[in-house]
C-alpha cells in the first residue's frame, strides 16, 4: 500500500457489519439453498481528500454498495468468499472517486470459539478489473 497513498490524504467511508444470508462455501453442507450461510460484510471506501474537497464534499453514496451486498442473496451459489468480496468491489468502484476499497467478509457461525472466519481484500482502482 505504500505507493497507493502517495503521501496524499484520503477520506475513508465506512459501511460496517452488513448481515446477509448467502449460499456460499465449498463444503457439501454449505451447498443447500434452504440453509444459506450468514455473512457479515464490512466495507471501507478510500477517496483522495483533494477530490472530495474539489467536489465540495459531495457524498459518496454507499447505499449502492449496501444494495449490492443485500442482492448477494439472489446471486445463486458462490463457492468462495473471495468471489463475494470481488462482487462488492465492483459496486465500490461504481463511483469514480473511489480510489481503493477494503472488503471484509466473515462467516460468524462457523466455529463456536471464534467471532468469525473469513477474508479481507484490499483493491486499488489501478489494479482492478471488473468480474466477467
Amino acid at each position: 500500500m505504500t505507493d497507493f497513498f502517495n503521501g496524499e490524504d484520503h477520506i475513508v467511508l465506512a459501511l460496517d457489519e452488513v448481515s446477509v444470508n448467502v449460499s456460499c462455501g465449498l463444503h457439501p453442507w454449505e451447498r443447500h439453498p434452504e440453509r444459506p450461510t450468514r455473512l457479515i460484510i464490512s466495507v471501507r471506501l478510500y477517496a483522495p481528500l483533494s477530490t472530495a474537497r474539489a467536489e465540495q464534499m459531495k457524498i459518496i453514496d454507499y447505499d449502492k454498495v449496501r444494495n449490492r451486498i443485500l442482492a448477494l442473496e439472489k446471486d445463486g451459489h458462490i463457492d468462495l468468499l473471495e468471489t463475494v468480496a470481488d462482487k462488492v468491489v465492483d459496486a465500490c468502484f461504481g463511483d469514480k472517486r473511489v480510489a481503493a476499497c477494503r472488503i471484509s467478509v466473515r462467516k460468524p457461525d462457523i466455529y463456536n470459539e471464534t467471532r468469525g472466519a473469513g477474508i479481507d481484500l484490499f483493491r486499488t482502482r489501478a489494479r482492478w478489473a471488473p468480474l466477467a
